[in-house]
């Protein structure tokens, strides 16, 4: 288990150099007492293990910058690739802030040589929620403007690199507009917005947050989070309480099917995140603890081993 004394830890994502596994994480102060406020003061934190179990903190990866800028808000989830020249980006969430506490976000990246040392990108933000397909703060239906939680992967057909960003659609029911965001590069520098590969529907939720698409056991599947307060009237009304879902897909590119989605964990857990160990070449999930006893939790969970059982994806043991 990773958990910072003085602070709150929820968000995270890896990167695998063969050696160390890097995890990078969103934190923020426990002095600011309440948990809720930790989202404008989220900082991007660093680890390091040999095992997912074991870890050791070194030096930060990002800040929130200077205003005016995207990320001066806070910094918020993101993912880490490495490009064919040996060039580390880590693509990230800046928010910065809009009237009534609202707040807008949008995708920038930094490179590192080295997973450590990481310099913003001068052409910052790459991706904005694009209103020809993607719902805008000026819609006044959402509490911000969701375009955040980029999952960047090669192209299954060596053809460039692909986005998944969670975002809401234009149009649709408030609580089915979650869509899965999405666009392409060849570079991972120049970005091109694309339509989403969803669409809002009945028991569809209104964000898919922290999105992984991965093949688990032979089945694509796409990873996500939300709670039953983000959820469609369909979801609630079964007495969900949300937490980390699965949705069967055709392959990393959809289709998926939103509808199908399974609960993989209640929400008692958030933003789990799917690797492969090294030692003994298992998928297994790693969460962060959200909901316990007295409130917000906010530490990451050891490694759960998972399977697809044919239906949805479960962890082994639970």
């Amino acid at each position: 288990m990773f958990a910072l004394p003085e602070s709150w830890v929820w968000d995270f994502w890896f990167a695998d150099d063969g050696e160390h596994y890097h995890l990078f994480f969103l934190y923020a102060s426990r002095a600011l007492r309440d948990p809720d406020a930790r989202h404008h003061r989220a900082s991007i934190g660093h680890a390091v293990s040999t095992d997912l179990t074991n870890w050791t903190r070194i030096e930060d990866a990002l800040v929130r910058a200077d205003a005016p800028a995207f990320d001066d808000l806070a910094t918020w989830t993101g993912s880490v690739v490495r490009h064919p020249d040996g060039t580390w980006f880590l693509f990230y969430t800046g928010a910065t802030s809009a009237p009534e506490g609202k707040n807008v976000q949008r995708i920038g990246y930094a490179t590192s040589p080295d997973l450590v040392t990481w310099h913003r990108a001068q052409e910052n933000p790459v991706l904005a929620a694009d209103p020809r397909w993607y719902e805008t703060l000026n819609a006044g239906v959402w509490h911000d403007e969701a375009f955040r939680d980029p999952w960047v992967f090669a192209d299954p057909d060596g053809d460039g690199w692909h986005m998944f960003i969670t975002a809401r659609a234009g149009s649709g029911e408030p609580f089915e507009r979650g869509v899965v965001g999405h666009a392409v590069s060849s570079d991972l520098r120049r970005w091109e917005p694309r339509p989403p590969l969803t669409v809002p529907e009945p028991r569809g939720f209104g964000q898919l947050e922290v999105m992984q698409v991965e093949v688990v056991d032979g089945r694509p599947i796409l990873l996500f989070s939300c709670l039953a307060e983000h959820a469609s009237s369909d979801r609630r009304a079964t007495g969900t309480t949300g937490g980390i879902w699965a949705a069967p897909a055709d392959g990393l590119l959809g289709p998926f099917d939103i509808a199908a989605a399974e609960p993989v964990t209640d929400d008692r857990f958030y933003s789990g995140r799917l690797i492969r160990r090294r030692s003994d070449d298992r998928w297994v999930l790693i969460v962060f603890h959200n909901r316990g006893e007295h409130g917000f939790v906010g530490v990451i969970s050891d490694p759960m081993p998972v399977a697809w059982d044919g239906k949805r994806l479960s962890v082994i043991g639970s």
